[in-house]
């Protein structure tokens, strides 16, 4: 898998930077050191310059997100085998049999720990096989020194690609983190200009009404409970939510419908528990909710809310006994900028792959069906 860009992997890459020019410094000294004991002297010179271009070719490749992709992983990787397999022509049986190091040297670790770095474990292991298999290929005898070779190379392998592994998931959760506290400060900024405004117009309201007769005390009352929900939904309490975390936590819907349950309104759920992702049980009361304040709003008197379990998706009926909705009402309050069903019903239903149905009939009642998948789309 392709590693992010993230700033937790740039230390990594600086790092294999430096490591491989450390690498070329040392396969420098010894080639200088057994320039007499090589068979081809001079392919051995065209080598230490190839390494020498490539090492600094990768330095300025990897130091780019963009290009720590397979063209230049794979390009790595074959140009240290070519080297590997060509130690026993340049060097000479005779040499390695003397003892005279193999070409690569620690220098052939570079594209282990560039696989390991930006595809994990799995990846550097990987790499680390194909270039222990091409460094013991090059060997007319294998001891115990070529397996320790091996050996340190898979763990190199193996140890810094769970590091780059852990480094990209810490910078993931760190990201998030800063993501969230960015939310509760503009959720706290908003908190604050609602309650000098809404906050105070609505309890206004409703203390000037409290005691008026008629549609004005109706209009008190009404002020009173939104202002009840916007303190639960700004202090982050109430069942309705608009933007629970996705999540694997089950949340149980007859919970949060609950809250609804009042003297105006009967609540049938089944028995048992109805567990729903936390973000689709949060949309689906969030709806069921706006769909009850509308029911309050316009038809008044009692409203049921069913809860049907039918395993791969879970339905919400809201049924009240009011005038209904007129033909093309929806249409004309959507026209006028009222929003209430095509956002905070239908909207929230469709973000989650599910269906609203809503049946109506002049002086019927109005039925409303939310039906949604259990998992999210």
């Amino acid at each position: 898998m392709p590693s992010p860009s993230g700033g937790f992997e740039v230390p990594l890459w600086r790092a294999l930077a430096v490591f491989r020019m450390a690498s070329l410094a040392y396969v420098c000294v010894l080639a200088v050191r057994d320039a007499d004991r090589y068979a081809h002297p001079y392919a051995v010179a065209a080598l230490v310059l190839v390494m020498i271009i490539w090492t600094g070719a990768t330095a300025i490749g990897y130091a780019r997100p963009a290009w720590r992709r397979w063209p230049l992983l794979v390009a790595d990787l074959g140009v240290v085998l070519a080297i590997v397999l060509a130690t026993p022509w340049v060097v000479g049986r005779t040499a390695l049999t003397h003892g005279v190091p193999t070409m690569g040297v620690a220098w052939m670790a570079g594209p282990v720990l560039a696989w390991a770095v930006s595809g994990g474990r799995r990846r550097g292991t990987v790499a680390a096989l194909l270039v222990a298999g091409a460094d013991l290929a090059t060997r007319e005898r294998i001891g115990q020194s070529s397996f320790t070779g091996v050996i340190l190379m898979l763990l190199a392998g193996v140890v810094v690609g769970h590091v780059a592994r852990l480094a990209a998931g810490a910078e993931e959760r760190l990201q998030r983190a800063v993501e969230l506290e960015a939310a509760t400060r503009e959720r706290e900024r908003l908190a604050r200009n609602i309650h000098d405004s809404v906050l105070q117009v609505l309890a206004l309201v409703q203390r000037r009404g409290a005691d008026l007769p008629g549609e004005a005390g109706e209009l008190a009352r009404l002020a009173g409970e939104q202002e009840a929900a916007l303190r639960a939904l700004i202090a982050g309490g109430g069942p309705v939510v608009a933007s629970l975390p996705a999540g694997p936590e089950a949340v149980d819907l007859r919970t949060l419908l609950s809250r609804y349950a009042s003297s105006a309104v009967a609540l049938s759920a089944p028995a048992t528990p109805v567990p729903l992702p936390r973000r689709v049980a949060g949309e689906l009361a969030a709806a069921t909710g706006a769909a009850l304040d509308n029911v309050g709003r316009h038809a008044g008197g009692r409203a049921w809310v069913l809860i049907e379990d039918e395993g791969a998706t879970v339905t919400v009926s809201i049924r009240d006994e009011g005038p209904g909705i007129p033909d093309g009402r929806l249409a004309e309050a959507a026209a006028q900028g009222r929003l209430g069903v095509t956002q905070s019903i239908r909207g929230r239903v469709s973000d989650l792959g599910g269906t609203v149905r809503i049946v109506s009939a002049p002086d019927a009642g109005t039925e409303i069906e939310l039906t949604v998948p259990r998992a999210v789309r």
